[in-house]
């Protein structure tokens, strides 16, 4: 069918939806709603005009549907909440009230929001994580929540496609009988740091992320706060702050601490926007961390802690599990050094394999934009992370004793993805989003990716991966050569699913054989071309879109961190994808 993919963003589950839709053998095209009111209207009914769809599917819309399209148009909204919930923070209640399973709800525009005939519904489990406080809603909408929409969209297409399916009446609120819950305003999201313990703490930080983020007031500003990750011995006043890692800092709670990974300050009015950043990064230009001790954390094979940790490091017999995570995927230049000590570590050990990443939820989206754009000289930043990053990706280019793999338990992006790409081996789960591209954020692209991608997919491949800037599913990127495998499994499943396929590799009587075609393989390709040339000649471009006098990149990402939407839907998503 012909399928316009209507959404407020081209957020993750849009992306995900549409590269299945067309998977499916759906023609797709997309159209953004652009702020509601009347210009958001006229683009809808203009992409209507331009691609006659059979179907609507909208996977994440803030607005309504206007009447005139909704009346002659079936349009299928995807709303995150069982049969019978209705309002506009459904995640945020259901993860505040503890609940453990929820669900996503495919249903019929009309003229009252969440209120159409049904077409497909699907349950999901929430996950309580081990050291309390809840799963983050980010987190959760990445993963269980996509799964759920997927199968749920997928089916309501095929019934709609049918032509036999009738859709059911929505429930009247089975959730919250006779009521639409509203908004869930900042009011309800207040922490009492002199009352309220760690997981309250935790929960309430980790259902504001990644949006909203939860307000609250430090040395006399008002900051949006992220994080709540518990921590296991430091301990202070309430409310104090006591220590910074990694970009993160710990604040007291009345029985134990948690840590904030990042910062956005309130925007004054009339202000200029403000970025969310580190939160060591955000309180430090604030003068709030004075006297606050830098600490760390050890890397140790079989050592177990509730704190905040970036890598962590784990072996299983003849596999090293590099295990890392970072906010949004963000990888800051700092980042990037930690974890290639870290990486150089697990080099050492006695090992046979060794899998990076093997976490739930986003593998990297490259360079940390937020971090950069909190720099007192950004394009200086800028070319320290891409060093940092090139540094790292070398370092595993480079490897020739052991086997690497990179494990995919979620998304990856730009230099992220191409991050992975230096593994010789990438396993992706299933339902990952892969973006393989630098394009939109104004970019050459480094971390060899000249080198990687094509010997990968082939040069003609890579040109259009880079240039079209366009989504791609794991089916897809398995098919071209861009992974290796497909992890069926569930969000949860991924780190133990990831260590016995690794087990089973390492065991392998075949992996001598492989080694040693590897190294001969790295020796060739260095004869022909060092890989110092092809980090010299990204370099020389990423230093003009860095310091060059056209700083389209600077404009793009203070666009992208203040969340500044496009005057139109872009071309490349207007057009039919196949």
């Amino acid at each position: 069918m012909r399928i316009l993919v209507h959404a407020s963003a081209f957020n993750s589950l849009t992306q995900r939806i549409t590269v299945e839709l067309a998977h499916q053998g759906h023609r797709t095209a997309v159209s953004l709603d652009l702020g509601g009111g009347p210009r958001g209207d006229a683009e809808l009914r203009e992409a209507i005009r331009r691609h006659r769809p059979e179907l609507i599917v909208a996977p994440m819309l803030t607005s309504a549907v206007p009447e005139d399209v909704w009346s002659r148009h079936v349009c299928l909204i995807v709303h995150p909440g069982p049969p019978g919930d209705r309002g506009p923070s459904s995640l945020d209640w259901a993860l505040s009230e503890g609940r453990r399973s929820w669900g996503v709800t495919v249903l019929q525009a009309v003229g009252e929001m969440d209120a159409g005939d049904i077409w497909a519904a699907e349950a999901f489990d929430i996950p309580e994580h081990a050291d309390g406080g809840g799963i983050a809603k980010s987190d959760l909408y990445r993963n269980e929540l996509a799964d759920a929409a997927s199968a749920a969209v997928l089916r309501a297409v095929e019934r709609y496609a049918s032509g036999a399916y009738r859709p059911r009446p929505a429930p009247l609120g089975t959730v919250l009988p006779g009521t639409v819950r509203p908004y869930f305003r900042q009011e309800r999201r207040r922490i009492d740091w002199r009352g309220e313990g760690t997981d309250a703490v935790a929960r309430k930080l980790r259902t504001a992320d990644s949006s909203p983020g939860l307000l609250d007031e430090l040395g006399g500003r008002e900051y949006y706060l992220h994080g709540g990750q518990p921590e296991d011995e430091l301990r202070g006043e309430p409310g104090t702050l006591l220590a910074t890692r990694d970009g993160a800092v710990c604040r007291a709670t009345v029985d134990g601490a948690v840590w904030l990974t990042a910062a956005r300050p309130r925007r004054t009015p009339g202000g200029p926007p403000t970025a969310k950043a580190p939160a060591a990064t955000v309180l430090a230009a604030a003068g709030l961390l004075r006297g606050v001790p830098e600490v760390g954390v050890r890397l140790r094979p079989h050592h177990k802690r509730q704190t905040w940790a970036t890598v962590r490091y784990a072996e299983h017999g003849s596999v090293g599990l590099l295990r890392f995570s970072y906010p949004g995927g963000a990888m800051s230049t700092g980042d990037c050094r930690r974890l290639l000590s870290a990486y150089r570590y697990a080099c050492s050990r006695p090992t046979r394999v060794l899998v990076l990443g093997a976490h739930r939820d986003v593998f990297s989206h490259g360079i940390h934009l937020g971090a950069i754009e909190a720099a007192p000289d950004p394009a200086r930043e800028s070319w320290a992370n891409i060093n940092a990053m090139d540094d790292l990706v070398e370092a595993i280019l480079t490897t020739d004793d052991k086997l690497t793999v990179a494990a995919l338990g979620g998304n990856a992006a730009a230099g992220g993805l191409m991050l992975a790409l230096a593994a010789d081996e990438v396993w992706v789960r299933a339902g990952a989003v892969l973006n393989p591209h630098y394009r939109l954020m104004g970019l050459h692209g480094s971390e060899y990716w000249t080198y990687t991608l094509p010997r990968r997919v082939g040069p003609e491949q890579a040109l259009r991966l880079t240039t079209e800037a366009l989504p791609l599913g794991p089916e897809r990127a398995l098919e071209l050569g861009l992974v290796d495998r497909v992890l069926r499994c569930t969000p949860e499943r991924v780190p133990d699913h990831v260590a016995e396929l690794a087990e089973t590799l390492a065991a392998d009587a075949r992996l001598p054989r492989r080694l040693a075609a590897k190294r001969g393989a790295l020796r060739r390709a260095q004869g022909r071309r060092p890989l110092a040339w092809y980090r010299a000649e990204e370099l020389a471009l990423m230093h003009r879109n860095f310091y060059g006098p056209d700083d389209e990149y600077h404009q793009l990402r203070r666009a992208f961190l203040h969340k500044v939407r496009p005057g139109a839907t872009p071309e490349r998503l207007r057009r039919i994808v196949a």
